[in-house]
């Protein structure tokens, strides 16, 4: 399969759509040895929001579509569209009549077979025995595996162009009968693989009877990711992106400001998750947190940088690592009653749950409990309503807010709380509310959501920037 030495790395979908561009640099480049690596890869960029729906607007793809139920038009308009599509992408990335003409096939292929599947369903569920609903995880993990088996495919032909011994390895599940685990899905695609001669591209969906979308939607290539590292015993894991993991964004406060992390640990990629910024998803991180595995973040353009590792080492010394932030909705109960009372945070987190409401922070007080959280204004008002049926003399309120967070290895003794509502002050803002665990990892201070560019900046100009500018006036 792999050797001791090998490493598992992942493309996202924005740097897959420039994958051409990256065959003479990360993927070939003048390395002395190609092999020894093992490419996990996401769908072309946009490919996935066509097959299932936008990840931003909501925008219906064939997925949203087929769901609605609106007739037949509505999903085969979107599939038409997907097909378009995936054909450009690859145009750009092959050149070869005769790798052209496989890729056309192999799209056209996929695609009817999909079509043909979706449309017996439609039958088979035009009886009243069967329903449309209890298909429709099944039919979401069919769609989205095609976008990670078409960028793997022609991304195997590009290498292979280029006299590479590039191996395509489809753990999608395409047409197979059986129903294997996770881990029987990935160790029965890599068995006879020999990653020191060969160099595998590994589709970043698996198909398996865990139903890897049920729990992480749209996050399951890195779990794919993760798991195969687990399972080969990579000597590390690397993303790449097309960016460096850096202090702050640099569209925020300058790319001259912002300074690239180096070297972080879990605990700090799990509050980057916690804020939208993941450098990877939680639960990828724990497989390789338990593996052992270090995990590394580059920047897929500049090959010869090492980028940022992440591994469980602490830091050498307190410091403010990174200045991200989120808009969120303040949530808050109100009840007079509450004091001594018991199962108000029960009930709250049971409603928010059961509304899959994710939880950025809490707070609360006497008779006050408050829940940042990240949702939709849609939803949240369903939530509201559930909360007054169940407290009837409580106050609920939602309030659009921001979340910026200053997080680090270690910010014992840094005074960042102080510092950082000092620096807001000098920059003419305020915050409606800051707080520090005890854990020192991180500080987190809400405002205004108008006020997060400003917050960021300021917070990373007192405490990322003037760190910087101490430690070389130290040296």
């Amino acid at each position: 399969m792999a050797g001791p030495t090998h490493t598992v790395e992942k493309i996202g979908g924005t740097s897959m759509s420039r994958v051409h561009e990256l065959r003479d640099t990360l993927l070939i480049g003048d390395r002395p040895n190609l092999y020894g690596r093992i490419f996990v890869v996401s769908a072309f960029g946009g490919i996935t929001d066509l097959l299932l729906e936008h990840k931003k607007s909501g925008e219906p793809g064939v997925y949203a579509a087929f769901a609605s139920g609106e007739g037949d038009h509505g999903w085969l308009a979107a599939l038409d569209r997907a097909s378009e599509a995936m054909g450009a992408a690859h145009r750009v990335v092959l050149d070869h009549p005769g790798d052209l003409e496989r890729a056309d096939a192999f799209v056209r292929d996929r695609l009817i077979g999909a079509k043909n599947c979706l449309i017996d369903l439609q039958r088979l569920c035009s009886y009243g025995h069967f329903r449309l609903s209890e298909h429709m995880l099944h039919t979401r993990e069919l769609l989205s595996g095609l976008g990670e088996a078409h960028s793997a495919f022609v991304t195997t032909l590009m290498l292979q162009r280029a006299g590479v011994s590039a191996r395509f390895v489809d753990l999608s599940g395409w047409r197979d009968t059986g129903e294997v685990s996770l881990d029987e899905r990935i160790l029965g695609a890599m068995s006879g693989i020999d990653a020191q001669t060969e160099m595998p591209i590994v589709t970043g969906y698996a198909q398996c009877r865990e139903g890897l979308m049920r729990e992480f939607d749209r996050g399951y290539s890195e779990v794919t990711f993760s798991r195969l590292a687990a399972l080969t015993g990579a000597q590390e894991a690397i993303i790449h992106k097309e960016f460096h993991l850096s202090s702050a964004d640099p569209k925020l406060v300058g790319a001259d400001a912002v300074r690239k992390l180096g070297r972080t640990n879990y605990d700090v990629a799990d509050q980057l998750s916690n804020l939208g910024m993941e450098a990877i998803h939680p639960k990828a991180a724990k497989t390789l947190r338990q593996s052992g595995v270090p995990l590394r973040v580059t920047n897929a353009f500049e090959p010869h940088d090492p980028g940022t590792l992440i591994d469980d080492q602490p830091a050498e010394s307190p410091a403010v690592e990174i200045v991200t932030g989120l808009d969120v909705f303040a949530l808050e109960l109100f009840e007079q009653d509450m004091v001594g009372a018991k199962g108000y945070d029960a009930a709250i987190l049971e409603v928010l749950t059961r509304h899959k409401v994710r939880i950025v922070s809490k707070v609360s007080n006497a008779n006050t409990i408050t829940h940042y959280v990240d949702s939709s204004l849609k939803v949240l008002r369903r939530v509201e309503k559930d909360l007054v049926e169940r407290f009837p003399s409580a106050c609920v309120s939602s309030r659009a807010v921001a979340m910026a967070s200053a997080v680090g290895r270690d910010l014992d003794g840094l005074a960042v709380l102080s510092r950082g509502l000092n620096a807001l002050a000098d920059a003419g803002l305020s915050a409606i509310g800051a707080t520090q665990g005890p854990r020192q990892v991180d500080v987190q201070f809400i405002v205004e959501r108008d006020a997060l560019a400003g917050t960021i900046r300021a917070l990373h100009g007192a405490l990322v920037e003037t760190q910087g500018r101490d430690i070389a006036q130290a040296a």
